[in-house]
């Protein structure tokens, strides 16, 4: 069993449980997440399955689609919700100068990691640091806000905006840095994954509700992918892992094919064509 399984994480579950819920409903334990969602958060969490497992650095770096209600007024430690109060402010923004804030906060931005988050310091997860009373030395990452809408209000000073952002961009960072924007603060009090990559939450499936005929295969998976089909010759080359030397592949990453069969993700490289991922079945 290869492939990929589009799963629709619950609120208050973390992303390693649901990975054992998945490994007991499909009956195997290779079975590895693409990337964490916080346990207070919902929606689209993709999982490899066999082979699929491979993707990890392929599906991680896909941009995504959140949406979330922030809170102004508050702030926590930990941004959200589920944190200790650390302030209070009377400088409540309406909706008004939300909209009018937004336009600042898309585009390329440095970035700086919440304190609870698993950025890793030192080779320690930040939120340990933190939970043990450290202040963890975080440096700020380049990210990129597509875009940024505010798209109802949904209750006191409590508004509901959608995302559209790259990878590693965290939703409570842009939550803490819009109120700061706005002479406020403000804490994220839910966030929804509603896409990753060319997977969407209306696709994905609960892990209750998972069977064996919801796992992708991997070249639907990687239908986003240039495919090139190698000559039938080839064939002992491709999987002996020599490179090939095929002038018509498409530039950049695509999906090696061989006598039909699947072979890997591949690119080229001063040698020639190299699969640099390999899916082929065993």
């Amino acid at each position: 069993m290869n492939g990929i399984v589009n799963i629709y994480k619950p609120s208050g579950m973390s992303s390693s449980a649901v990975v054992g819920k998945v490994r007991k409903a499909l009956g195997t334990r290779a079975v590895g997440h693409m990337g964490t969602l916080d346990p207070m958060g919902e929606g689209v969490l993709l999982m490899g399955v066999g082979k699929g497992t491979r993707l990890f650095d392929y599906f991680l770096g896909k941009s995504k689609t959140y949406e979330a209600t922030f809170r102004f007024g508050v702030m926590t430690d930990t941004i959200d919700s589920t944190g200790v109060e650390t302030a209070r402010t009377d400088i409540l923004p309406g909706e008004a100068e939300i909209v009018a804030a937004l336009p600042g906060m898309t585009g390329e931005i440095d970035q700086l990691p919440p304190a609870y988050s698993a950025k890793s310091v030192g080779g320690v997860r930040a939120y340990k640091l933190a939970r043990a009373g450290i202040v963890p030395e975080l440096k700020t990452s380049r990210v990129f806000v597509n875009s940024l809408e505010l798209v109802r209000r949904v209750g006191d000073n409590e508004y509901l905006f959608r995302m559209d952002c790259s990878a590693g961009t965290y939703v409570r960072s842009v939550c803490r840095d819009l109120a700061e924007k706005l002479g406020s603060l403000a804490v994220m009090t839910s966030i929804k994954r509603t896409r990753c990559g060319n997977f969407y939450s209306d696709k994905s499936v609960r892990p209750e509700d998972l069977t064996a005929d919801d796992v992708i295969p991997l070249s639907a998976a990687l239908a986003a992918l240039p495919k090139y089909e190698a000559d039938d010759a080839l064939y002992k080359k491709a999987t002996s892992g020599v490179p090939l030397d095929c002038a018509d592949a498409p530039d950049g990453k695509f999906v090696l094919y061989c006598r039909g069969e699947l072979l890997g993700i591949a690119s080229r490289g001063d040698r020639g064509i190299g699969i640099t991922t390999w899916l082929k079945e065993d």
